[in-house]
């Protein structure tokens, strides 16, 4: 499950831009790596410049992504490095257009520490997950 935390200053984003931000970040996880869609999870965190500061310095054109990964490992480096470009490249529409300043990062969380709905999810690429994925929410596992 990726979950983003998008922090960003107030009026940056209208409702319809993050509707649409949220779904260019699902479809990337949705169509790039196979997960379910309901997988995906986006905040937005909006702050006012007295509120946010960089540099000790309050600043209001400054995006900073948070997002944790528990579906899928990157163990590759050079996969690690394809998928922080792909981002960057997918939401240059969102950051590098509208000449904001941005910071993302990943943590990776252990898959063992993760369940929804009180499900513990399924192996990555099993029936299981393909059946979540086709119903687009999480159920008891049938196995494979």
């Amino acid at each position: 499950m990726p979950m983003w935390h998008v922090y960003h200053p107030k009026g940056t984003y209208t409702a319809e831009e993050r509707q649409e931000f949220a779904a260019q970040v699902t479809a990337l996880y949705a169509d790039c790596v196979e997960l379910p869609r309901f997988y995906v999870s986006v905040a937005f965190h909006e702050f006012s410049a007295e509120e946010f500061f960089v540099g000790g310095e309050p600043n209001d054109s400054y995006v900073r992504i948070w997002i944790d990964h528990i579906a899928r490992r990157t163990p590759d480096p050079g996969r690690r490095r394809w998928w922080m470009e792909t981002i960057n490249q997918t939401l240059a529409p969102f950051l590098k257009d509208r000449r904001l300043h941005w910071e993302i990062h990943i943590d990776e969380t252990p898959f063992e520490f993760w369940t929804i709905d009180g499900y513990f999810p399924p192996a990555p690429g099993s029936a299981d997950e393909r059946r979540w994925a086709a119903q687009n929410r999480p159920s008891p596992l049938i196995g494979d």
